[in-house]
């Protein structure tokens, strides 16, 4: 497997510059009182950007402090103030009635997920010390789109906060860091929350000073791999531009991440599908007849959209009549027939490696030179079920994506190159609201 690790990185990258390495700082995590919310599973939810609205509802219903109601405030419960400040009176207000709590001694946290009493993922959170994607210290790997950003960035601002983590990986080959937190992991945790997809969270915290030392001078020489939260990696950035440049440093200089060693614990990687609003299946094919010549396309009925999607292989596009009204979805696999003809289509600035992705593909060539679909039409989907949502509902197109592997992500962050925006869907998640940070507990 390619490895992340500092003789990857750029000629001029500043590789051995003493405090610009990889830095994991303690903090006074926030987190919710069990004596006052009783079960952490039903105030806690998964990451903003996997929720569609009828999740946000139902995880508004089952708990009234649920932390939705920070990361995703909807219009309807804002009353006179924006989204973003009622997110910021909310957590305010849980403060001040000791739902929340910020620890009394400053640390970092080891997080684990498992199932069936199985570790899946075991890492640890803290404040990352946000560099500059040139530094080759924390590798992106994804484009970004400029509305999530912005929408992340106003958040932050009103909340003063980290109300959720980005993920991390790093290879660690079962070092130092590890070793901590496996001993760590064996004595009694601060919080066990069992949630309904059948994980169990635990969370202890790491604030002895040896132990603390000893991670820090593992990953001094290491990188890291944003896994997930690109665009909130985008707006720490964004929210440390202006800050530096009015208030010097400060809290802004960092922000809240899950790190894991991927040696330890590797990766799950899926796809993220997509919909394509007023976009029949028809339409589709008519823009170009039968996708030809640069596509073969092979015409399949789909009793099961999910099982279609867990068949596809890298290279094959499933394209679903989204409309409802059918038992049985109408379907076309799409794949390359003519790739010098793709190719063409396709910046030739992009490495071979990324000019062959099937998001490449998807994005340059058949949503934007065959089918001229703006970007607003299109919705992202890290669930199978919810992509047919979203067409049934707008009466278009499904379009099923195969998995990349851990090895391609890899080769192509190490040599800094970024694939296209919503490539990859790393897990397991973070659970969201298990630890937040507030500016003013550092």
């Amino acid at each position: 497997m390619p490895t992340v690790t500092p003789s990857d990185q750029a000629q001029d990258a500043p590789v051995d510059v003493p405090g610009r390495g990889l830095t994991l700082q303690p903090f006074r995590g926030v987190r919710y009182d069990p004596a006052a919310v009783g079960d952490l599973a039903a105030v806690t939810s998964p990451p903003y950007d996997v929720l569609d609205a009828d999740a946000v509802l139902a995880l508004e219903s089952n708990e009234s402090h649920n932390v939705v109601r920070l990361i995703l405030p909807r219009d309807e419960e804002c009353g006179t103030e924006s989204r973003y400040e009622h997110a910021a009176s909310t957590l305010q207000r849980w403060l001040n009635e000791g739902v929340l709590r910020a620890d009394e001694l400053p640390g970092l946290y080891v997080y684990e997920q498992a199932r069936d009493g199985a570790v899946l993922q075991r890492g640890l959170l803290g404040n990352v010390g946000l560099r500059d994607p040139s530094e080759r210290i924390i590798l992106p790997h994804e484009d970004v789109m400029a509305g999530p950003v912005a929408d992340r960035l106003e958040l932050m601002r009103a909340a003063q906060a980290n109300v959720e983590p980005i993920l991390l990986m790093y290879d660690g080959a079962h070092g130092p860091t590890e070793a901590v937190l496996a001993r760590l992991a064996a004595t009694e945790p601060l919080v066990v929350a069992r949630t309904q997809d059948g994980l169990t969270h635990r969370l202890w915290q790491l604030s002895e000073t040896a132990d603390l030392a000893e991670v820090a001078a593992d990953l001094a020489d290491r990188q890291a791999l944003i896994a997930d939260g690109h665009h909130r990696y985008a707006a720490y950035r964004a929210l440390q531009a202006e800050r530096d440049l009015t208030n010097g440093a400060g809290p802004w200089d960092s922000g809240l991440a899950l790190l894991v060693d991927l040696r330890a614990h590797p990766p799950y990687v899926g796809a993220i599908h997509r919909a394509v609003a007023g976009l029949t299946l028809d339409e589709a094919l008519s823009a170009a007849p039968g996708l030809g010549p640069m596509f073969a396309a092979e015409r399949v009925d789909v009793p099961s959209a999910q099982a279609a999607a867990a068949a596809l292989e890298p290279g094959e596009i499933l394209l679903l009549d989204g409309r409802p009204g059918s038992e049985q979805l109408r379907g076309v696999r799409v794949t390359v027939a003519d790739p010098a003809a793709v190719e063409a289509v396709i910046a030739r600035d992009q490495p071979a490696q990324w000019r062959h992705l099937d998001t490449a593909v998807l994005h340059r060539v058949l949503l934007d030179h065959l089918w001229s679909v703006p970007e607003d039409r299109v919705t992202y989907h890290h669930d199978v079920a919810g992509a047919v949502r979203s067409a049934e509902r707008t009466a278009g197109l499904v379009v099923l994506l195969a998995p990349v592997t851990v090895e391609s992500v890899l080769a192509l962050a190490a040599g800094g190159v970024r694939m296209p925006r919503k490539s990859t869907s790393f897990g397991p998640k973070p659970r969201t609201g298990l630890v937040l940070r507030t500016f003013d507990t550092d």
